[in-house]
Parts: C-alpha cells; sequence; structure tokens
C-alpha cells in the first residue's frame, strides 16, 4: 500500500468514526422520567406521581398521563423526586483552581480600578475539576463573577456541562458587578462593599471623604457612558471605546448592575446610588441586608446573598446572625438568592439552603431560594427555574428531599443531556478502594 493510499484510507476511517460519534451524539436525546415525585417550581406545584419527558434539550410534557415517545429512554422514577435543577448565582467557579497556585487563577484583573469591559467568560476553565464536583451535587448552572477594583467586570452565567464556553454560556454577560464603596463595617465588622474599607484605621471624616469620591467617580463614569451612548447614536462613526461601550446597557437599564454591599448602611448608601444614576441594581453580599429589608421591598431591590454558613460579622451579634437573614427577608418579602461562592465549595449550594430553613425560612421559599429566584434575578426565567413545556431540561433526580445531607443525586440532566456523574473525588475512590 503506497503512502497516498494509506493516507486516504486513514482519512476514511476518521471520517467514518466521526460519522459515528455524530450519530450517537444524535441518539438518546428523548427520556422519560417516569412516576416520580416531580416539584415543578411552577404553577403545577408539587405532582405526586407524574413522568417528564426531555426531547432534544427541552422539556417536552410533564404530568400523570403524558404520552411516552416511541425509542425515548425510560428511567425508572417511582421513589424518586425531580427538581429543576439549582443555579448558583455568586461564584468564582471556572476561574480558579488551586488558591495557592497563582497560575491557576484567573479571577482578578490587574491595572486599573474600573474594568467594566472585562468578561468573566472569556476566563472560564471548561475543564476545572470543581466543575463536575459541583454539578453532581445537583447544581446544573452558576454564575461566574471577575473582581478586583471598583468596577471588576462583567459575570457570566454558565452551564455547568459542555466541551467549550460557547457552548456552556448561557448568558456571557449576565451583568456589571460594582464593588460599591464603603464606609466601613463598624467595630469588629468586615469591609462592607469594596473599593476600600473605611472602619479602620481613620476617622469617620477621612472615610466619607475617601467614599464620597469614589461615588463621585462612578457617577462621572456613568455620565461619560450615556454621553458616549448619544454620541455613537447620533454618529456611528464616533470612535470607539470598549469601556464605556460595555457600561452603556447598564445606564440605559437593561442590564442588572451587582452592587456588593454588606452592612446595613453601605445597603442603603447603594440602593439609593441605583435609584439617582437609574440603574437596574441587585444587592450582593447582604450580611445585613434583613436591617434594610423595607427599603429593599419599597424599591423592589433583589439580594444576591454571600454564604450564611459563617461567623457573625461582630462581637456582640447573635451566634445565628447570618443564618437568621433568610428568614427575615422571606418574611419581608424581599427576593433572594442564596449562594455558595467559593469554587471548590459550589457543591454545598444545597447546604446553605438547609441552614436557612433550619433557622426560620419555609422549606418551599429554601427551595426557591437556589432554582426559581436566581433565574428571576438573572433574568432567565424565561427558560430556566421550572419543569413546564418548552424549558431547558436542566433537571435533578434523588432518592430524597434535595437539601438534605444525605440525599443522593441519581441522575442530572443538563440542557437534556444525561451527564456523567463521575467527579475527581469518585475516581480517586475507585482507584484506592482497589489498591492491592
Amino acid at each position: 500500500m503506497t503512502k497516498t493510499t494509506r493516507t486516504i484510507a486513514l482519512m476514511a476511517v476518521l471520517a467514518l468514526a466521526v460519522a459515528t460519534l455524530s450519530l450517537a451524539a444524535g441518539e438518546n436525546r428523548t427520556f422519560v422520567i417516569r412516576d416520580a415525585k416531580v416539584y415543578t417550581m411552577g404553577a403545577a406545584g408539587v405532582l405526586p406521581k407524574a413522568s417528564v419527558v426531555i426531547v432534544d434539550g427541552k422539556i417536552a410534557a410533564v404530568g400523570p398521563t403524558v404520552k411516552i415517545p416511541a425509542g425515548a429512554q425510560i428511567i425508572n422514577g417511582q421513589g424518586l423526586e425531580v427538581y429543576p435543577g439549582m443555579i448558583n448565582s455568586w461564584s468564582n467557579l471556572g476561574l480558579t483552581e488551586v488558591g495557592a497556585v497563582p497560575v491557576t487563577n484567573d479571577y482578578s484583573e490587574i491595572g486599573g480600578d474600573y474594568n467594566a469591559h472585562i468578561m468573566a467568560f472569556t476566563a472560564f476553565h471548561v475543564e476545572s475539576e470543581h466543575i463536575p464536583v459541583a454539578r453532581v451535587n445537583g447544581i446544573t448552572a452558576s454564575v461566574s463573577v471577575p473582581s478586583g477594583g471598583v468596577i471588576t467586570g462583567q459575570a457570566a452565567l454558565m452551564h455547568l456541562d459542555g466541551w467549550s464556553q460557547a457552548e456552556m454560556a448561557i448568558n456571557k454577560s449576565v451583568g456589571m458587578v460594582i464593588a460599591f464603596p464603603s464606609l466601613g463595617g463598624g467595630r469588629g465588622g468586615r469591609g462592607g462593599g469594596g473599593g476600600f474599607s473605611g472602619g479602620r484605621g481613620g476617622s469617620f471624616t477621612e472615610a466619607r471623604r475617601a467614599y464620597e469620591r469614589r461615588v463621585k467617580e462612578l457617577s462621572e463614569l456613568l455620565e461619560q457612558a450615556r454621553h458616549y451612548a448619544a454620541a455613537r447614536e447620533a454618529n456611528p462613526s464616533t470612535p470607539r471605546d470598549r469601556r464605556l461601550d460595555a457600561l452603556v446597557p447598564v445606564v440605559k437599564g437593561q442590564t442588572p448592575v451587582f452592587l456588593q454591599a454588606q452592612s446595613a448602611r453601605d445597603i442603603r448608601n447603594a440602593v439609593e446610588f441605583a435609584k439617582k444614576e437609574k440603574l437596574k441594581g441587585v444587592i450582593q453580599g447582604g450580611r445585613e441586608a434583613n436591617k434594610v429589608a423595607d427599603l429593599l421591598k419599597k424599591e423592589n431591590v433583589p439580594v444576591i446573598l454571600g454564604s450564611i454558613v459563617t461567623l457573625p460579622a461582630r462581637e456582640d451579634d447573635p451566634y445565628d446572625a447570618p443564618f437568621t437573614v433568610p428568614r427575615d427577608l422571606g418574611k419581608a418579602g424581599v427576593k433572594f438568592a442564596l449562594t455558595s461562592p467559593s469554587s471548590s465549595d459550589v457543591r454545598n449550594l444545597p447546604y446553605e439552603a438547609g441552614f436557612a430553613e433550619a433557622y426560620g425560612l419555609p422549606h418551599a421559599d429554601a427551595l426557591r431560594a437556589v432554582i426559581l429566584s436566581p433565574a428571576e434575578i438573572l433574568g432567565v426565567a424565561d427558560k430556566m427555574g421550572t419543569i413546564e413545556v418548552g424549558k431547558i431540561a436542566d433537571l435533578v433526580v434523588t432518592d430524597g428531599d434535595l437539601l438534605e445531607l444525605k440525599t443522593q443525586v441519581k441522575n442530572l440532566f443538563i440542557a437534556g443531556n444525561n451527564v456523567s456523574l463521575e467527579t475527581r473525588h469518585t475516581r480517586l475512590y475507585m482507584k484506592y478502594i482497589e489498591r492491592p
């Protein structure tokens, strides 16, 4: 056989392999989870015994008497429960691997405090070992957030399965992140939103002066973006500015602005700033959000909480101060989402909700805080967050309550794909359990 003939034969084999893989990928895209307890999180509520039909990545039918398509893969759901996939609405997942190894971290931009043009999406590492560990606990999507500076950049909402950043992206830019200037957390407190912390090392007058300077800089930059948008609309040949381009949807109220603030005073200042600048504000962090719940409700400002499984911020705070924030926000009618922000701990999201439930948040509200409320706050509730016809098939099949520590995930669907439950943890377990 000549070299040319061998090359042609090899190419034919490769083409056949690609075609076979393509056919395989196209097969088995229809699934039915049959006779399970289904938490729709929608108008239908909880269905004690129902089936969910998945076709081409979408939910095609749900109910007790659905028609099962020919050739569908059947998952016996008897004794199991089905939930929409959880959404972790704040993290650095995909942007860091090992905190102590700098080359594995790409979450903070160097060179300036105002980086509106920076996108977490471009730095997202699809091969992160943290991703499968998170998803096998029922998290099907997560927001990845850049950090550093005052305007830290644009957060991305990502599915936790896929071959590439583009394939995994639900929304490449789900909102702008602003570490809102802080007046400090007070005695024994941790810093507020960001930019600086004025609670220590100087007088309140100095802190107020620094705060006002930062807020003025932010306001001036937003005003520049408004003028830039007007100039571009009047004359499309106006030179482009990447930073101002990124801020145009913000000043037009088209994209959310995540204002990082922790103390009650900082949250109040952030809400007033958003109102003055006509921004679509969302408070992130919210350690003392319950202390200004009436204001948040009045202004219709949602909250993305940081981890509530933490120590009290001040020496004289009650031990359960962080745990009861969700309960208080729920009672006040404030929309909020629970999160597990650290990349390696995103898997703990259901237990954040479990803690909130243990300290007074009703079970239905705890589920909502990790499933539907994040979808609503992030502007994707039209395609995620409930088990309804036409929604993306992000589903979790469990052998018990989703928020219980002992519950096991039996099947996981992301965008209609029946995702493997293998992780680095399971591989290491099998490797060493079989050791001679």
